[in-house]
């Protein structure tokens, strides 16, 4: 994707501005994309460096289509549906975009809408879906082709649907795994910021007024409390930066992804957790293409440029560059490596049988069982010790703090007795 930023001279004479974020390499691709779909003549065209497209989108995802995956696979769906009983596209896109319109959905009815524009203007269903390409992915796009030149529109729309309601709740199931650890983590957090900024101070002027001779650990905690409360700003400043800049490193960065992925492929955890979705991803989205009728070195083009995990990646353009000297695929996979014994077994096997296809719809599915199976054992995992970091701070903060009082009030009470 590649992010602009334009300046469009519309219909009615009014002047409008904004960033758009779409899958072409030239300028004048976006320019006559925003001249179709904007209704207007673009003044000014700007294509913005990578680092910036990544810091508006971490920082809001001001260039996204606003268009979750689940609205577009049931937008898929219902077209699919209305399209394979026999209503025509035109007809079947104005009952979704009415149906949507009183769901109070407007965005599906925008995008129903904008596809309706593009058929009356008389640009076919290829040229109307890639006109979107900020909304519709690739895979989708290629699928609709195929589709649209075998007559076969209504399965490929719908095979589409479900792929991305698979990879949907593959992110949804790693999304409900981290829910937990993270909102115990922000609470241990804010306890600790209260107890360093308020509690503590209040407890370091006691001790000092009393004059007592403190332990060792009492006087680390009551050193960074002092320091932290000092320097809150700069603290501040610090934890904002440390949860940004990583943030936009990854967007903005293709090396620091790479490096990133690489690592996680090499941990242990991390490692069957990318393995696991990036062999679901790579297997589902081949099953799709081959399915479809796209030839091997088409297939690996766009999924190299569709895959997430960098890693696999520059994987797939290894494999896509032995292919195009003629090697088949498993031969290729085995050579560039990095990829599972298994999985690279049964591509062989699915190519000499000539069930290649089916061969990967199995590896899809068991990649993804794997990595359900994973992330509800890192869920149990997480749990207790979460729990256990969290009795950890709380006893630090008892043997810190406490225990001090509970000494002076015990020699308070001696000398009151003598």
């Amino acid at each position: 994707m590649n992010a602009f930023y334009y300046r469009l001279l519309t219909d009615e004479g009014r002047m409008v501005s904004g960033f758009v974020r779409l899958a072409v390499e030239r300028d004048f691709s976006a320019r006559l994309w925003l001249e179709r779909n904007k209704n207007g003549i673009v003044v000014n065209l700007y294509r913005l460096p990578g680092w910036i497209s990544g810091l508006f989108s971490s920082s809001g995802g001001i260039f996204s289509s606003g268009v979750s995956r689940e609205d577009i696979a049931g937008f898929l769906r219902d077209l699919a549906v209305m399209t394979g009983a026999g209503v025509p596209m035109l007809e079947s896109l104005r009952a979704i975009a009415e149906e949507n319109e009183y769901a109070d959905n407007p965005k599906v009815a925008d995008i129903a809408q904008s596809l309706i524009n593009d058929l009356d203007s008389g640009a076919s269903v290829t040229e109307t879906f890639n006109r979107h390409a900020d909304i519709f992915p690739e895979t989708v796009r290629n699928l609709v082709a195929i589709g649209d030149e075998t007559g076969s529109i209504d399965r490929v729309l719908l095979e589409g649907s479900e792929h991305m309601e698979r990879i949907t709740k593959m992110s949804r199931g790693s999304r409900r795994a981290l829910i937990y650890p993270i909102f115990v983590f922000a609470a241990i957090f804010a306890a600790a910021a209260f107890w360093m900024f308020y509690v503590i101070p209040n407890l370091s002027g006691l001790f000092r007024q009393l004059n007592v001779e403190l332990p060792a650990i009492t006087k680390f905690v009551l050193f960074l409390s002092d320091w932290l409360t000092a320097n809150s700003t700069l603290v501040m400043i610090v934890v904002a930066l440390m949860i940004v800049v990583p943030i936009i490193a990854i967007k903005a960065s293709k090396p620091f992804r790479h490096h990133l992925y690489k690592l996680a492929h090499r941990l242990p955890i991390a490692r069957v957790i990318a393995r696991s979705s990036g062999m679901a991803f790579i297997s589902e989205y081949l099953a799709l293409l081959i399915a479809a009728g796209i030839d091997m070195v088409r297939c690996l083009t766009v999924l190299e440029r569709s895959i997430a995990d960098e890693y696999y990646r520059v994987k797939i353009g290894d494999v896509r560059r032995v292919v195009e000297r003629g090697e088949r695929l498993g031969p290729a996979m085995r050579q560039v490596g990095g990829f599972p014994a298994m999985a690279v077994r049964m591509i062989s096997v699915g190519e000499e049988t000539g069930t290649l296809d089916r061969q990967l719809r199995h590896l899809a599915i068991e990649y993804r069982a794997r990595f359900d199976h994973v992330m509800e054992s890192l869920g149990e995992i997480i749990r207790p010790a979460v729990i256990l970091i969290a009795g950890a701070v709380f006893i630090l903060m008892i043997v810190a703090l406490l225990l001090p009082v509970y000494d002076l009030v015990k020699h308070a009470v001696t000398a009151q007795s003598l």
